[in-house]
């Protein structure tokens, strides 16, 4: 009888174990897995180096002081250390199965939750129908041995009972009026030998109250048994359970399987990354079916590009700096061995010709046919003594000597500049500080200032110009700018001096060889205004 007492509940539990298992392999869609693992993925190299580079620091961290004074490691710290890595070891694609099953997990636990709420609701209901019937018949048969009590004895009954055997769902037990036992149902049969374990017996049985049936001279008294039942309950759990854990298995390995072969073109990307990081810029990647993998390849094949156009303009820059560089060593070697001629030669020359035309002159005192073609002599050797000090003074450039800065070399180039030139008002600020630039970078601000200058004065028509040096920003994002501003008539208008440009594309080649910034404001009729811009780590000298 007690082999009946759950089965339509078992049969309820299997399909809720089924929708469960249904329901874990359906939740997360391959897109959305695909979606994880694109974003995953590329962050997962990081992660791991970084994890690599943090374990030893760690494992040094999470040991015990007490460890560290004994010499002796701490086990639980140990195992601590040893279960830390080994998780982070794992595969993106065998965390995210796990995170996966572990959800179907969830959910078969929380089903399985509600499956005890009902099983213990059934068990109540079914131990109480079989309560009522058994009571039912003892209260029939009690009645009956009342109603004859003088023809069928007490030892009647007991004999009915045992013939009866066990009861369902309950143990019956008889007393006379002295409370000695006079009967006891047999242990059951069903399943003999076997119990579910007491915590689950504790979660699934209810308490039941003994009921009491008097007949005549005996008490009958029902205890429901939920045992049974309970037992039961307990082997479908257990083979329930068992199917869980291999529907689980399946969905861990079928998810694995699913994201090795969603995410196998990441291998893909992974080798493409570390080819252009050794410097394998041709590097490309196919587009992949996958939308999310299609785009993030299309995303490094533009990167790439950008990446080749880009090493490709460094080495176009690198290149012409490199050659303005060379060009300018040329030019000023150059105009050094010009001036070097110049000054030993031909100024020693017009100094031997001043000379001598200076000693007739003394002599052809009461000459006058000599007297005056040698005062005519020492005139013009003094104007082209001059000349060669002005040619000498625009290939060598004034410096301000050892240790000077550029302040005080510039001024003292401006002043000379104005003494030649006093029709013209020269405004200057200078502020570029104590700080002494490189030779290279000295020497192309006062040609950038002489070249523009003596545009100024040739083209320009101008009543007044501008001269400003100064520093800009601070640290790696220092500049040194120069302004040459005036009043003349602007590059918009033709001059009746014009010459062959060779100025402008000096100035060009210069700021390129220091990696400076070059720039013309002009208007027709409102003047022009030059602008120069040079990194101050470019210009400055390095410390020895």
């Amino acid at each position: 009888m007690g082999s009946v007492c759950v089965r339509p509940e078992m049969g309820r539990m299997r399909g809720f174990a089924k929708s469960a298992s249904w329901i874990s392999g359906a939740a997360v869609p391959d897109r959305q897995l695909s979606q994880v693992g694109t974003v995953c993925s590329i962050l997962e190299q990081v992660r791991r180096r970084r994890s690599r580079q943090a374990r030893v620091g760690g494992m040094a961290r999470n040991l015990p002081l007490s460890a560290e004074r004994d010499g002796a490691p701490d086990p639980q710290a140990s195992a601590t250390m040893i279960i830390k890595p080994r998780l982070d070891e794992l595969s993106l694609h065998t965390r995210i199965s796990l995170v996966l099953t572990a959800l179907a997990a969830a959910l078969v636990l929380a089903l399985g939750s509600l499956w005890l709420k009902q099983t213990h609701e059934s068990i109540r209901e079914e131990v109480q129908a079989a309560t009522r019937v058994a009571e039912q018949w003892l209260g029939a048969a009690a009645l009956e041995m009342r109603a004859q009590s003088s023809a069928w004895p007490s030892q009647r009954l007991l004999a009915h009972l045992q013939a009866a055997g066990r009861i369902r769902a309950n143990a019956l037990e008889a007393v006379d009026a002295s409370g000695r036992r006079r009967y006891l149902s047999p242990q059951p049969t069903y399943k003999a030998g076997h119990s579910a374990p007491a915590w689950f017996a504790a979660l699934v049985e209810p308490g039941f109250a003994a009921h009491r049936v008097e007949a005549g001279e005996l008490t009958l008294i029902l205890h429901p048994d939920a045992s049974r039942a309970t037992l039961d309950a307990w082997d479908d759990l257990c083979a329930m359970a068992g199917w869980a854990g291999v529907l689980l298995a399946v969905l861990f390995f079928a998810a694995r399987h699913a994201l090795d072969r969603a995410l196998r073109p990441l291998g893909q990307v992974m080798a493409a990354l570390d080819r252009t990081g050794r410097g394998c810029f041709d590097t490309r990647l196919p587009v992949f079916p996958a939308p999310e993998l299609g785009r993030l390849a299309k995303a490094f094949n533009g990167m790439a590009d950008r990446l080749v156009e880009a090493v490709n303009d460094n080495v176009r820059l690198r290149s012409e700096r490199e050659w303005a560089e060379r060009l300018q060593t040329k030019i000023e070697d150059e105009r050094r061995g010009i001036a070097r001629e110049l000054h030993d030669e031909l100024a020693q020359g017009i100094t031997a010709v001043r000379a001598l035309a200076g000693a007739i002159a003394q002599r052809s005192a009461d000459q006058p046919a000599l007297h005056g073609p040698a005062q005519s002599i020492i005139a013009v050797t003094g104007q082209m003594q001059d000349g060669v000090r002005t040619i000498l003074r625009r290939l060598r450039p004034l410096q301000g000597g050892p240790g000077a800065g550029a302040d005080d070399t510039l001024r003292r180039y401006l002043q000379v500049w104005q003494q030649h030139y006093p029709d013209i008002t020269l405004g200057m600020t200078l502020a570029a500080g104590p700080l002494p630039l490189c030779d290279d970078a000295l020497q192309a601000i006062m040609r950038i200032t002489q070249e523009g200058l003596t545009n100024v004065a040739r083209h320009a028509a101008a009543t007044r110009v501008e001269v400003t040096l100064r520093r800009l920003g601070a640290g790696d994002d220092a500049w040194l700018e120069l302004i040459l501003a005036d009043n003349g008539r602007g590059l918009g208008v033709p001059s009746p001096a014009a010459g062959c440009g060779f100025g402008l594309a000096g100035m060009r080649e210069r700021v390129l060889a220091l990696a400076g910034e070059l720039q013309f404001d002009t208007a027709a009729g409102s003047g022009t205004r030059l602008c120069v811009r040079l990194p101050l780590t470019t210009v400055t000298p390095m410390e020895e």
